[in-house]
């Protein structure tokens, strides 16, 4: 972790404080995270690289635009990355509506609902989680425009790596059901979904050891089931 002093001047309030606390003594877990996500990562790149391949030539006979999506978001002390995923909306979707997606949302496409239902849609994700981008459990990354809107608490959760699945991504499923029929849909998001999600984001952080993560993602694996 970065010295307290070190932190971008938005961090640097009690909020924060009392989070980057907590994680500064668990640095040991803090290690050992990034060391499961460079080896699980590498293993898990090459055993699902067959399955990504037919997933690209589905999505290509299926709709027409690029086999990827990629889109800016916010990781570890407000670094700006591009996530990658396999695509599951029309190409010009973020041009038809907003950047959130609402239930039966008429921008996914028929391979889409599939690739999203068992989350597979996020098999690239592998790679930014290589890079350092992102983790294997975190708390899920946001857009610029909603990462903006933070509270100095919520703020706090920049103080780890964006997660390909976080304690939100399982216990909320609310969201779709929340923004369905909202005339605005990033107002509805910013004042009544987000703060419902990082309330959960927070709770991780608070919870967060390296054996907390591991359980995390067995709880991801069988809800996906």
């Amino acid at each position: 972790m970065k010295k307290w002093e070190d932190l971008p001047e938005k961090f640097q309030n009690d909020s924060v404080k009392e989070y980057y606390d907590i994680l500064s003594h668990r640095t040991g877990s803090l290690i050992l995270k990034r060391i499961f996500d460079i080896v699980v990562g590498l293993i898990l790149t090459v055993v699902a690289l067959p399955f990504m391949v037919i997933i690209a030539v589905w999505i290509k006979c299926d709709s027409k635009g690029s086999v990827f999506f990629l889109q800016r978001r916010v990781t570890t002390y407000g670094r700006v990355f591009k996530i990658i995923k396999f695509r599951t909306m029309v190409s010009n979707a973020e041009k038809l509506g907003t950047q959130v997606t609402v239930s039966n949302d008429s921008r996914v496409t028929r391979a889409g609902k599939f690739l999203r239902k068992c989350r597979l849609d996020e098999l690239p994700q592998l790679l930014n989680v290589l890079k350092g981008d992102m983790s294997f459990v975190g708390t899920r990354p946001e857009v610029e425009k909603y990462v903006d809107r933070y509270t100095d608490e919520m703020t706090a959760t920049l103080l780890m790596p964006a997660g390909i699945t976080s304690l939100a991504s399982i216990r909320f499923k609310d969201e779709e059901k929340l923004l369905s029929g909202a005339e605005d849909t990033d107002e509805v998001y910013v004042n009544t979904v987000l703060p419902q999600k990082m309330a959960y984001n927070l709770e991780y952080i608070k919870k967060f050891n390296f054996f907390y993560d591991i359980k995390l993602m067995f709880m991801t694996f069988f809800a996906v089931i």
